[in-house]
């Protein structure tokens, strides 16, 4: 008994119409092949005669339609010998309409030309299907295509867009030096076997978001002219990007790379998306990108990042094991030849590497070798105390100027940029906010205490590294933020700000240094003026002898020294400035100088050997941080 011709599928046109012949125990439910023109079956199911007279019918770049026709090997090979243009030696087909067809055995499409729009959507190879060196000039259609063994598309033209939607790939999948033009699309597709895209050209924006590539994905040295989607991608096996390409935007969101060992050497002209993506293996990642995004990254295992060119932005990645970002100061060695990776996508720009953000980042396990801080924002980061910070990193500075009208500067030091965006948002002036970096719109707003945690942590890092200098600037940072602090003690604040006022915290030896000077010469004035005698006693001796024969009683006394009079000019004297800068200079390194002296001249030095000394101590202390090992 013959079955019922399933129904045709939904928005059919009236024209379509399945044989519904039953001629095979292998198609028990009906053909679905579409009726050839004149003829209630399809190709497969003609009668040989009919066959026949359609085949001979056709010319070269005819348009056909044999939606759901199971093609044999002979079958096909006939529709193509009826399609042959002699001109090119190539099959010539316009429009054709091969959805749900099947190909049983080897399917010959090598070099065919498809002039018209190319239809496969559902299309079920079983054999081999050969697309080598064919060209579609119209669109071409493989959206839910089953192939069941290998397929070639190696040097294959799709001038159109393409559309690889939901195809499945059993075995393995060559695209080698395939050209796609325009618009292409792998949407969720299925690869099973090997991958190889090598020396691909893709034109257009490209999709392969939501792809699954079970074996080896092989796309070294394809070149990527438009956007790039490889987001929420499973990578099985290895992710092959070496010497690859991309001009625009590559997005690998939430794609997750199970025993990837290396992703590149590779070029981004646009911006590298890695967010959300899954690294479970031991990784290298080698790039020259505009952008690095690793915004909730999660590295599984150790990993390595070598960068060029790159601002890299690290928010919320999952750091379980230790990850090194580092710039790399030569271009990338191309895998094949003796010859550098071409990185001419990313000309004119510096090859340093910019970290934009850790927050949200547990860096105990982060080391930066070589990376450019002065944007990167530390807050919301933990363990900050145990981040590597090696090689020539550097970090924000003050700005060179005060601005407006005042003739200073600020005292040059590293900086974190929360620091710039706290002075920004507080001054009460614009010259006070001047070269100061301004924070983006998405930057919070930290108080004074939270600024100086981050310096407290950072600089703990920073000793830990032997890099005491660097450490210093960011205790003068944490002492600043601290002084700025209005919830603590006013006590404290004025503490710090004297301390602040007379040598920077102890880092400012200059500032001591003339503070110092400006203590002695004060010294100095008052001695001169005040604080010596008009001449030094002399000892007076004196006695009485009450009568002839007894003895006589001596008595030796120094007398009061005399205070100074007269005009102020006249007691500036060459004498008296060599006695008070001696008397000054002793008070320096806590001596006496042995000189007598007036009151107030007692006193001076008793307040002077209590403060230059300190100053002292201070110059020293700052000399000793900037060269301290």
């Amino acid at each position: 008994m013959t079955s019922a011709a399933p129904e045709p599928p939904p928005n059919t046109p009236p024209s379509w119409q399945h044989c519904g012949h039953d001629a095979t125990s292998a198609n028990p439910v009906g053909c679905r092949g579409i009726h050839v023109p004149g003829h209630t079956a399809c190709l497969a199911h003609l009668a040989d005669t009919d066959r026949d007279a359609y085949l001979n019918d056709l010319a070269p770049g005819a348009d056909i339609d044999h939606r759901g026709t199971p093609f044999t090997e002979d079958l096909q090979h006939r529709l193509l010998n009826a399609l042959h243009d002699p001109t090119t030696s190539q099959a010539h087909i316009g429009t054709a309409r091969f959805d749900e067809a099947i190909f049983t055995g080897i399917a010959w499409f090598d070099g065919a030309i498809f002039t018209g729009t190319a239809w496969f959507d559902g299309a079920i190879f079983t054999g081999t299907a050969w697309f080598d060196r064919a060209t579609f000039t119209g669109d071409a259609q493989f959206t839910k295509a089953t192939f069941n063994s290998n397929s070639q598309f190696s040097e294959a033209t799709f001038s159109s867009d393409t559309r690889f939607d939901r195809a499945t790939f059993t075995s393995s999948a060559c695209f080698r030096a395939t050209t796609f033009t325009s618009e292409t699309r792998f949407h969720s597709a299925t690869f099973t076997g090997s991958a190889r895209f090598n020396w691909a050209t893709f034109t257009g924006d490209t999709w392969f978001g939501g792809a699954t590539f079970t074996g080896n994905a092989q796309f070294s040295d394809a070149i990527f002219t438009g956007d790039t989607w490889f987001d929420w991608v499973t990578f099985t096996g290895n992710a092959q990007f070496t010497d690859a390409t991309f001009t625009g935007d590559a997005r690998f969101d939430r794609a997750r790379f199970e025993t990837a060992s290396d992703l590149g050497p590779l070029v981004c002209g646009g911006k590298m998306v890695l967010d959300g993506a899954v690294f479970d293996q031991p990784v290298t990642v080698e790039m020259a990108a505009r952008e690095v995004s690793c915004a909730r990254t999660r590295w599984a295992s150790t990993a390595t990042l070598h960068l060029r060119y790159a601002e890299m932005d690290l928010r919320d990645a999952v750091l379980e094991y230790p990850v090194l970002v580092a710039a790399r100061p030569d271009p990338f060695p191309s895998s094949y030849f003796d010859i550098p990776l071409s990185e001419a996508v990313l000309s004119g720009r510096e090859p340093g590497v910019r970290l934009m953000s850790v927050g949200g980042v547990d860096a105990a396990h982060l080391a930066l070798h070589t990376i450019d801080l002065s944007m990167c924002r530390f807050a919301g980061a933990i363990h900050l105390d145990q981040l590597r910070v090696d090689g020539w990193c550097t970090f924000a500075t003050t700005p060179t100027n005060q601005g407006g009208r005042l003739p200073w500067r600020w005292s040059r030091r590293n900086t974190l940029p929360e620091e710039h965006h706290w002075r920004v948002r507080t001054a009460r002036r614009p010259a006070r906010a001047h070269g100061w970096n301004t924070p983006p719109r998405d930057a919070p707003e930290l108080p004074p205490a939270a600024v100086a945690s981050l310096y407290r942590q950072l600089r703990k890092s920073l000793e830990d590294g032997k890099n005491e200098p660097d450490a210093a600037d960011f205790y003068y940072g944490e002492c600043e933020m601290r002084r700025h602090d209005t919830t603590r003690p006013q006590g404290e604040r004025a503490l710090l700000t004297a301390y602040w006022a007379l040598s920077g915290y102890g880092l400012r030896a200059t500032r001591a240094l003339v503070w110092l000077g400006a203590a002695m010469a004060a010294t100095v004035a008052l001695m001169v003026l005040w604080g010596l005698p008009v001449d030094d006693p002399k000892p007076t001796t004196t006695g009485r002898q009450a009568a002839v024969g007894q003895q006589v009683t001596l008595t030796t006394d120094t007398p009061d020294p005399v205070n100074p009079t007269g005009p102020l000019s006249e007691r500036g004297t060459s004498e008296r400035f060599e006695k008070a800068l001696r008397v000054v200079v002793n008070s320096v390194v806590f001596r006496s100088s042995g000189q007598d002296l007036t009151t107030i001249g007692t006193y001076t030095e008793m307040i002077s050997r209590l403060a230059e000394p300190v100053l002292l101590g201070l110059a020293v202390l700052a000399v000793r941080s900037r060269v301290k090992r």
